[in-house]
């Protein structure tokens, strides 16, 4: 797979799918543009070689027509921001008066097309639609890591329609980081995943187990570990026909010599609500009408212990239901431990990446992905689709 810095630019016109799908408040402002930045390495670069960007994105789910909720409109003038030069935004991405615009371009000219998910062909991996986003471009590049693992037009199909392709320096990252951690990583290796099912992350945990020195699990997920311990736990969130599953996973990492931390305590409350009554729990000690929504504190410390002297930490899924701060604490107490560790840390996107940034703690950490389900996909042991395309 080649990168952007590999192929000649000068007086090219290049199609660059990025990953623009910025949250909005209601009166259609941007309240994090950090996608936006995230891609502006790749187009500075274009730019600087004497390139025209013809550049594509998705927003929202606008389920298949135009609808103007989730125009691209407000991302057109937050890169003209940050550019300091002018985006222009097309009517459509696809038809004659887009084609009009994009073959009117010259060097050094920057075009959004409109929101790829106006069509269903976007969704739907079509190739007469992907035919169609290509015309007029004389190369491909793939600046959107956090939709790669699906297989949609402008990822997958549009690529048949390019000689030249290539991937991005944010896609490039990305791909770089995450090989570090996996494949040739400094150890010890220590994984933590968190989230709310054993079913949504039984293929991330079975392939870290071969991978990984350590494997600490949080999150309602952890309960189903619990109950394969034996423990009683209340009210919470149990999969239990994946309760043979995890022992199994614990019986495997046993025999492996692999370290398996699963929660000592937990902060519950009667329901995941901001204002519910809380206590802290030993695990052998949870009431019945309680759900467990948070590790504890002596679970924090034994967490932060378990990450001293890791090389490399790879960190997917909150310890518990951060986003209400009853249940916040267990997740930045193990942040804390993870950017104080001095290790190689990789964040893996999604909420673990919001709470990072809503904790100010970027800075601290080497790499926080911009794509969860992509960087689960990789954690999975799967190659994804837009990186498939690009070797192709």
């Amino acid at each position: 797979m080649k990168s952007i810095d590999q192929i000649e630019l000068s007086g090219k016109k290049l199609f660059i799918r990025a990953d623009f799908n910025v949250p909005l408040d209601e009166q259609r402002h941007i309240t994090d543009d950090n996608r936006i930045r995230m891609v502006l390495p790749t187009l500075e670069y274009a730019l600087k070689q004497g390139a025209s960007l013809v550049l594509a994105s998705h927003a929202g789910r606008p389920k298949g027509k135009p609808d103007p909720k989730f125009t691209l409109k407000p991302v057109a003038e937050r890169l003209s921001e940050l550019l300091g030069r002018s985006v222009i935004l097309a009517p459509d991405c696809i038809g004659a008066e887009t084609q009009d615009v994009v073959s009117a371009m010259k060097p050094g000219d920057i075009v959004l097309l409109e929101n790829l998910r106006f069509h269903p062909g976007e969704t739907g991996d079509d190739p007469e639609f992907a035919r169609q986003l290509a015309m007029g471009c004389d190369a491909y590049i793939n600046d959107a890591f956090g939709v790669s693992h699906r297989s949609h037009a402008s990822v997958s199909a549009v690529t048949r329609f390019f000689k030249e392709k290539a991937a991005g320096l944010l896609m490039k990252r990305e791909l770089d980081y995450f090989h570090r951690s996996m494949e040739y990583p400094e150890r010890p290796l220590v994984a933590l995943i968190g989230g709310a099912k054993v079913t949504d992350k039984l293929a991330v945990l079975e392939n870290l187990l071969r991978n990984v020195d350590t494997l600490i699990v949080g999150g309602a997920m952890a309960n189903t570990f619990l109950r394969a311990q034996g423990f009683a736990t209340g009210r919470s969130l149990v999969e239990e026909d994946m309760i043979s599953k995890a022992a199994e996973l614990m019986e495997q990492a046993r025999q492996a010599g692999k370290r398996f931390y699963v929660p000592v305590d937990a902060v519950v409350g009667k329901e995941p609500d901001a204002t519910t009554a809380t206590r802290i729990a030993a695990i052998q000690e949870i009431p019945g009408d309680f759900m467990i929504l948070d590790i504890g504190p002596a679970t924090s410390l034994l967490y932060s212990e378990a990450l001293k002297g890791a090389r490399t930490i790879i960190w997917n899924g909150p310890m518990g239901v951060f986003e209400l701060e009853p249940f916040s604490k267990g997740t930045y107490a193990v942040m804390d431990a993870v950017a104080d560790s001095g290790a190689l840390t990789i964040i893996g996107g999604g909420d673990t990446g919001l709470a990072v940034h809503r904790a100010g703690k970027e800075a601290d950490m080497s790499f926080i992905s911009t794509g969860g389900g992509a960087f689960l996909t990789l954690l999975e042991g799967k190659t994804l689709p837009g990186v498939a395309a690009l070797g192709s």
